[in-house]
């Protein structure tokens, strides 16, 4: 459990590797919750995040920063992969995501969501979200949109894409490795 500093911006995220975990996300936008209970439930991560900020932005971006933080202890323990690749489907939506542990976190991505708008969240803000992950993380963080035109069903096969990868990515290596 880890919390960030500050009155205006700050968050309390629990995170594990776990078969079948609890799923809390409370980030005041809740179509993001969503995406972020995805990531968790793909990803065979049991998760609580909760985040008070002011704004959609600044609420992204804590979450952001706050997910990648915990995801870097679980992708640098003893024995972990550190790296994982996913292609996860969502209706007609196709996305990749591979990442990788690195000294110069990036994101990588040919998703153009800066029109989309979706229940109070904007595309750009996703954006966001993942550079704020990738840096969090320290991890180069490639995301690719195969195939898709309905902004939400792009969103959840991103989001379903990065769960599995991370899921890889932190899973310990076992001895046939």
């Amino acid at each position: 459990m880890s919390e960030s500093p500050g009155a205006e911006d700050r968050s309390v995220i629990h995170l594990l590797l776990a078969d079948e975990g609890r799923v809390h996300v409370e980030t005041g936008v809740p179509v993001f919750d969503r995406l972020l209970e995805m990531v968790a439930r793909y990803g065979s991560f049991e998760l609580s995040l909760e985040v008070a900020a002011a704004g959609a932005s600044a609420q992204v971006a804590v979450a952001g920063r706050a997910f990648g933080a915990a995801l870097s202890d679980l992708l640098r323990a003893p024995g972990a992969r550190g790296h994982g690749s996913a292609h996860v489907p969502s209706t007609e939506a196709l996305a990749h995501v591979a990442l990788d542990l690195s000294d110069e976190p990036a994101l990588t991505s040919n998703v153009d969501l800066t029109a989309a708008h979706i229940g109070g969240l904007d595309g750009d803000l996703v954006d966001g979200f993942l550079r704020e992950l990738a840096s969090a993380a320290r991890v180069t963080l490639h995301v690719r949109l195969v195939e898709g035109r309905e902004t939400q069903h792009v969103l959840d096969a991103i989001f379903k894409a990065l769960g599995v990868a991370l899921e890889a990515a932190c899973r310990v290596r076992s001895g046939k490795e």
